[in-house]
């Protein structure tokens, strides 16, 4: 039988945007709570939820050992370290990155098979290992925890391979991408085997409130004006959406016609559409949650 848990524990990394964008994803998921500057925990005033701020290497290891039960961390990182005792239990959506083979500009690496023989300084030895290794090139691993873009330009090595964001430090450092081997974005882990754990009370809640902002993160708010006679027409528009809401306008024969839409590839597309059958005045909204 699992015991109770009267508290939930989650860890974050304590700096560095990722540690940002999951303290402001817990905020908007409804918890409330303090960061100070001289602790490593906090208490959330309306939840049974303590939040630790930890090195994100530390985090896996938090999770597996069950010092807490839950954390959020890089998908990078995981791998990294290939923690097969922690599970993923959902994709966040932000801190994505793409870890990247990088060569001087001015190399003669031009393609992914010119990396064979040559030495490669990064953090992410095992990953680039298994990749290039099942392209079957050999190349030699340079370690280190940092400064990668500069150990070319110190002949430390004839390449790296680094986490890419924007591209603008390599861009920096007269470094050209190669070849992306890894995408990576922030992931929520427990420890592995806890279909039990995740089922206990506390953690159900915890997940619907964040579930119903990531939910709402791929939703749009649509209000528009729809002449009567085009209601069905507008709607069938909308397709496999719930039926939408509509409000009679003091404007005779017109209608507010409101319902929410998906902000995928087609949406911009159906908006469009959305005019060109009459649709007007179209206003378009974030949602903030959405549960059920």
């Amino acid at each position: 039988m699992i015991k109770k848990i009267e508290r939930l524990r989650i860890a974050i990394q304590k700096s560095g945007r990722l540690g940002i964008e999951s303290m402001d994803l817990l905020k908007k998921s409804g918890f409330q709570f303090r960061k100070s500057e001289r602790t490593l925990m906090a208490k959330c005033e309306d939840f049974p939820l303590d939040i630790l701020f930890l090195r994100v290497g530390d985090i896996p290891n938090m999770v597996k050992e069950g010092v807490v039960d839950l954390g959020i961390v890089g998908e990078n990182t995981l791998a990294e370290k290939n923690y097969k005792e922690v599970q993923i239990v959902e994709k966040l959506g932000f801190g994505k990155c793409t870890l990247c083979l990088a060569a001087p500009k001015k190399s003669k690496i031009k393609s992914i098979s010119d990396f064979s023989g040559k030495m490669i300084a990064t953090s992410y030895a095992n990953i680039t290992r298994t990749y290039l290794s099942k392209l079957n090139i050999s190349c030699e691993i340079v370690e280190m925890s940092g400064s990668h873009e500069i150990a070319p330009q110190l002949e430390l090595a004839d390449a790296i391979c680094d986490i890419v964001s924007t591209g603008a430090t390599l861009e920096a450092n007269n470094l050209v991408n190669i070849s992306q081997i890894f995408t990576s974005e922030a992931v929520l882990i427990a420890k592995e085997n806890t279909k039990e754990i995740l089922e206990e009370k506390h953690i159900e809640d915890f997940l619907m409130r964040l579930h119903s902002v990531l939910r709402a993160k791929k939703l749009k708010s649509v209000i528009m004006n729809v002449p009567n006679s085009s209601i069905q027409h507008i709607s069938n528009i909308l397709g496999s959406l719930k039926s939408p809401t509509i409000m009679p306008l003091a404007k005779e024969g017109w209608s507010a016609l409101h319902s929410v839409i998906e902000e995928n590839q087609e949406f911009w597309s159906t908006i469009k559409t959305l005019k060109k059958n009459g649709a007007s005045g179209i206003l378009i909204s974030p949602i903030e949650r959405v549960v059920g």
